[in-house]
């Protein structure tokens, strides 16, 4: 029986890799805050997979992540899926403590904290996704926080990587560009939702590297519109 564990799995992208990757050997382990948004996505996978776990724990700080391991249990991981996240969206002026100190919590602590955790206990042929975004690679007005902190997790995914190669354990990394999930209804400012990527479109790219063979590392991923960045 495998086990993977999706982090960030209420809504948007994290429920749409859980729709994806349910199949009748694996067991779903399912993070997220929203308990009611997370009741839902493990409704609509439980009769695809082995089984569902409900894991509601806030990644924000420490004691949730530990909190989230100890839940986990000891059994081995075959596949990881970094996927929480959160986005604090205003001029760098106005990012207060609290909102940066969230940030590095949710979108490179905890990430940083289940690899060092998870990692060694992975057998040969398992996998780490984080999803990242292009925002790993390109600055953008108004996104600072958020940009550091997936610049941060680039090049702690780049790093481990390295280290996990010869226990043949891969660590990929996906880059969606703007993705129409429910981030954006807390956003200002009028986006174009229709012409931005799917969260499944991101599911599928997903399943694709995973679905290669065990020697077969896609390292990178980086989906966008054909149009160009929105």
């Amino acid at each position: 029986m495998k086990r993977y564990l999706i982090t960030g799995a209420s809504r948007g992208i994290g429920r749409a890799i859980a729709e994806k990757l349910a199949k009748p050997d694996v067991t779903l382990l399912l993070q997220g805050r929203d308990t009611v948004a997370l009741a839902e996505t493990c409704k609509s996978v439980t009769s695809h997979c082995a089984r569902v776990i409900s894991l509601i724990h806030d990644l924000a700080v420490p004691k949730g992540v530990s909190d989230l391991i100890a839940e986990v249990g000891g059994n081995p991981l075959d596949l990881l899926v970094n996927n929480a996240g959160i986005a604090i969206v205003k001029p760098f002026g106005e990012i207060t403590m609290v909102e940066w100190e969230q940030t590095l919590g949710v979108n490179i602590t905890a990430p940083f904290l289940l690899m060092q955790h998870f990692a060694p206990k992975m057998p040969p042929g398992a996998s780490i996704v984080n999803i990242l975004s292009i925002a790993a690679k390109t600055g953008f007005a108004n996104w600072g926080s958020y940009c550091m902190s997936k610049f941060a997790l680039e090049g702690l995914s780049q790093s481990i990587r390295e280290e996990l190669r010869d226990h043949k354990i891969r660590v990929i990394n996906i880059y969606p560009s703007a993705t129409d999930t429910n981030i954006w209804s807390n956003v200002a400012g009028n986006w174009p939702r229709d012409k931005m990527i799917t969260a499944t479109q991101v599911a599928d790219a997903v399943a694709f590297a995973l679905a290669q063979p065990p020697d077969v590392l896609v390292e990178n991923i980086t989906l966008g519109n054909l149009g160009g960045d929105l």
